[in-house]
């Protein structure tokens, strides 16, 4: 595996999630917040979003697979970790790595509101649209992006290249 070029820059990481921390705060702007973290791949992510955010939150992680070591979503999505805090009446945001195939958020928005969740809407750093299977809608995007298999800015490949600060394209990644 080798890591074939940069697609996005820490720069234009970095304005995009400037931009998406203020759509959000102004959306928000009367209301408290949970933001939820899906773990591994959202941490860095979540964390930039966070702090650019004007509002108060409430912050938690929640954690789901369905890659494992492959490069391709098994499409059996499996829960570790729950989150902690009462989202019972809450307005919560989901913060993603990457939207692939749409299963895992429509499980997870599936679960939330099962929890109580006043309103549940998805913010993503990355999506990959044309991959769709299930159709979810992101209210808040980074950046679409058509093909490759992305690493870096949290995304990984066999939990390698998280802390690279730029998303690249991984040439050749295990099937």
């Amino acid at each position: 595996m080798s890591i074939k070029k940069c697609i996005l820059s820490q720069e234009e990481i970095a304005r995009r999630v400037g931009q998406l921390g203020q759509e959000i705060s102004l959306f928000y702007r009367h209301r408290p917040l949970v933001l939820v973290g899906v773990l591994n791949g959202a941490f860095i992510f979540m964390a930039d979003l966070a702090r650019a955010l004007t509002l108060e939150v409430e912050i938690d992680f929640i954690r789901v697979a369905s890659y494992g070591q492959a490069a391709t979503s098994s499409g059996v999505i499996s829960l570790s970790k729950d989150v902690e805090l009462d989202l019972v009446g809450k307005d919560v945001l989901l913060v993603e790595d990457i939207i692939d195939t749409g299963q895992t958020l429509a499980f997870l928005k599936d679960f939330f509101l099962k929890k109580g969740a006043a309103s549940l809407r998805i913010c993503a750093l990355i999506d990959k649209e044309e991959r769709r299977q299930i159709e979810v809608t992101v209210d808040y995007r980074g950046f679409v992006v058509k093909e490759g298999f992305l690493v870096g800015y949290g995304l990984d490949c066999a939990e390698q290249y998280r802390n690279l600060a730029a998303i690249y394209h991984l040439e050749n990644p295990p099937v």
